[in-house]
């Protein structure tokens, strides 16, 4: 089920005055964590066994498992592993990131909470990543809208290494992407996908409006109403319609 989000008027969350009282230091950022990740009392991530304790000093990490006889910390096993950026620091990156209707850029990021640019944007996509869309998500029943979309720039300002030997005229050179929307609940997914020319299963049944077999500016454009592993059933509606 999804729930529509209120009005702007109506939003209540938590101010900057709040989450600096929340996380004025690391332990209490770290303690935050290990609430969230162990609601049920502190564990191994590695071998799920429950009889833990805290390590030396000298071990690099907080806790010592003595089944699997490694060490650990509330960052194995998440998004935040193999991470050096402090957890107040990730609090705060968590915090811009989800209150921000626009999105946040690694640019902002880095200034706001004194990291360098390449570290927010480390920290941005692996945000992005845990907040990224599950594959085991239950499928669209109809009717579905479907389309797809070219991102990416042109090959001559990218790199060597990224640049693609394609030949042809369009956006062949860019990154296909589709999206399918459930009507009945205004859902909208979308992936990147390796190729845009996937064949309909059986027992499709599109409908292609007329605006969407107007001329297209590449013979490569392809009429995409359906998408290999997008959980969507029944009838699709092909671009134009979105």
């Amino acid at each position: 089920m999804v729930w529509k989000a209120p009005g702007k008027s109506h939003r209540e969350g938590i101010s900057l005055f709040e989450l600096n009282e929340m996380f004025p230091d690391e332990a209490a950022a770290t303690e935050w964590f290990e609430s969230l990740i162990w609601p049920n009392g502190r564990h191994c991530p590695r071998c799920g066994s429950a009889e833990t304790a805290e390590a030396a000093a000298t071990s690099g990490l907080p806790y010592w498992c003595p089944s699997c006889r490694k060490t650990f910390s509330v960052r194995i096993g998440t998004t935040l592993e193999r991470s050096r950026v402090p957890l107040k620091k990730w609090a705060w990156a968590i915090y811009l990131y989800v209150t921000s209707l626009k999105g946040v850029c690694s640019m902002k990021l880095h200034r706001d909470i004194k990291v360098t640019q390449k570290t927010a944007w480390f920290m941005l996509h692996r945000l992005r990543e845990a907040w990224g869309e599950s594959h085991d998500l239950p499928p669209f029943f109809a009717p579905v809208e479907a389309d797809e979309t070219f991102v990416g720039g042109q090959s001559k300002n990218k790199s060597r290494a990224n640049r693609r030997e394609a030949k042809g005229r369009g956006p062949i050179d860019m990154t296909p992407v589709v999206g399918a929307k459930d009507r009945a609940t205004n859902e909208v997914r979308a992936r990147t996908i390796p190729r845009i020319d996937s064949v309909m299963p059986p027992g499709s049944s599109p409908s292609t409006p007329r605006s969407a077999r107007r001329s297209t500016p590449t013979k490569q454009r392809h009429t995409t109403c359906w998408m290999r592993g997008s959980n969507t059933r029944g009838s699709t509606t092909a671009p134009g319609s979105m």
